[in-house]
């Protein structure tokens, strides 16, 4: 995924921006990099953060990191920001979404004149390249990001530092959140609408879908209003967004209580405990607990000292022994016991299926499953926050294979429906497979209403394939 952070300022706002970048460690553990402005220009510095956190790789530089403007990110993927130098001028671009059609887009560089893209490691082009040499095109900034919108197939929301201030761009959808804060003398733009409260910034003005604004220490100025349209990924409450962030008036830690609410009013199991598991399963938990009566616990506790951010290593083998590693158990809470276990979703179904077992090996009587979302079954295909290289590392859509020989649209449709046959034989063979002790998923139209916005400006396609 990604997150991004920046700052206009009558005095030096190095210390606003260091410590907003660093808000967005949830989102990404691979770049971290800053660009500041002065009256020399800009200054940037990029890292590698997959083995140290954002602030210990760049508090060091902050002494040389002096200016009134900045902007920077946390990135899962490309070294960013980018400092460009144009026939339109120079600025400093960073960038989070994807670009599902980045092969078309840089051969189209190429006939309007773009010479070369620098390549990554795995050859790989810099989407935030590419956008810096599609908006190049055009006869200004402003003209530029409008052009980006038009032709980027995914989602790309931007901030961009000049001479002047900071032109930020919402993706054409809105999947993506964009959030101006203020105070006197300042004002910053963010991912995460949290990020600059302990700041002393305090909420200006979100942007909408496809909006494109200027920022300065004083004001911010719509260059370009919202569109009608929006589809904000469903995701950003159910798990990848940070608790105490708010998008589109709605906060994450308040959605997910009532999510788990709702779980809990379709259920029926009695167990002696409910938990979730940490982090974003935990407010799941308390929602579910709240409801039904049952006593809220924590069986297992995450060890974060070495261990604080939720994405790990880019290799799945990594990963899961990190995940197992992280979580220490609480003998007294599970021995004998039996358990209602929330998480924010199953995916391949690995992590999840070792955490089962380790609860029985630490002598839990029963483990009963409640994900907060319903069945993914479709890989995500407007945001980078997914690993996964095939539909197939789902654990949906293996079963449905192997029990149809195929993954049709029309069979995709009936397994998604919670009140078809397929859809229960789906979720017993995920129960089977993972030794659960009982598997109940949150439904659509129950996660829909949990979130309180309408149907029809929420991005649902990891589980209905509805664009």
């Amino acid at each position: 995924m990604g997150g991004v952070f920046g700052a206009v300022s009558k005095d030096n706002c190095t210390n606003d921006l260091f410590f907003g970048i660093d808000y967005h460690s949830h989102l990404g553990t691979r770049r971290g990099g800053m660009v500041v402005h002065n009256e020399t220009g800009f200054h940037r510095s990029i890292h590698n953060i997959e083995n140290a956190p954002f602030r210990t790789k760049f508090e060091r530089e902050l002494d040389e990191l002096q200016g009134n403007m900045g902007i920077g990110c946390i990135s899962d993927n490309e070294p960013q920001p980018l400092i460009v130098k144009s026939h339109i001028g120079s600025f400093a671009i960073t960038t989070v979404g994807i670009i599902n059609n980045i092969d078309e887009l840089a051969e189209l560089s190429f006939k309007n004149g773009f010479t070369h893209f620098l390549e990554m490691s795995g050859g790989k082009l810099n989407p935030t390249e590419l956008i810096a040499s599609l908006i190049n095109q055009k006869d200004s900034i402003v003209e530029g990001i409008k052009y980006v919108q038009e032709l980027v197939d995914g989602s790309m929301t931007m901030l961009i530092l000049t001479d002047e201030g900071i032109y930020a761009a919402r993706d054409k959808l809105g999947r993506t959140p964009l959030i101006i804060g203020k105070k006197d003398n300042a004002q910053c733009v963010a991912f995460e609408s949290f990020s600059y409260l302990n700041l002393g910034y305090k909420d200006e003005h979100e942007l909408g879908p496809a909006e494109i604004d200027f920022i300065t220490a004083d004001k911010y100025e719509v260059i370009q209003k919202p569109s009608d349209k929006m589809k904000i990924c469903s995701f950003l409450w159910i798990y990848y967004g940070y608790p105490t962030s708010t998008y589109e008036g709605i906060n994450v830690e308040q959605m997910r209580y009532k999510c788990g609410d709702m779980l809990a009013r379709r259920d029926n199991v009695e167990t002696d405990i409910v938990a979730g598991v940490p982090d974003s399963g935990i407010a799941h938990a308390i929602g579910y607990a709240n409801r039904s009566g049952i006593p809220f616990a924590r069986p297992f506790i995450k060890y974060t000292p070495t261990w604080p951010r939720s994405f790990m290593p880019v290799h799945q083998s990594q990963r899961n022994l990190i995940a197992k590693m992280k979580l220490i158990p609480v003998d007294a809470l599970i021995r004998n016991k039996s358990m209602l276990l929330i998480d924010d979703s199953i995916v391949r179904g690995t992590q999840l299926g070792e955490t089962t077992e380790f609860l029985y090996q630490s002598g839990a009587k029963e483990v009963h499953i409640r994900p907060a979302c319903p069945p993914l079954l479709f890989g995500c295909k407007y945001l980078n926050f997914s690993r996964s290289k095939s539909e197939l590392d789902l654990i949906t859509r293996r079963i449905i294979l192997r029990r149809e020989g195929k993954c049709t649209p029309e069979l995709l449709e009936e397994y998604s429906n919670p009140d078809s046959k397929k859809y229960e034989e789906l979720l017993e063979e995920i129960r089977k497979e993972l030794n659960f002790t009982t598997l109940r998923y949150h439904r659509l139209d129950d996660m829909i209403e949990s979130i309180g916005l309408p149907e029809e400006c929420l991005c649902t396609y990891c589980w209905n394939g509805k664009e």
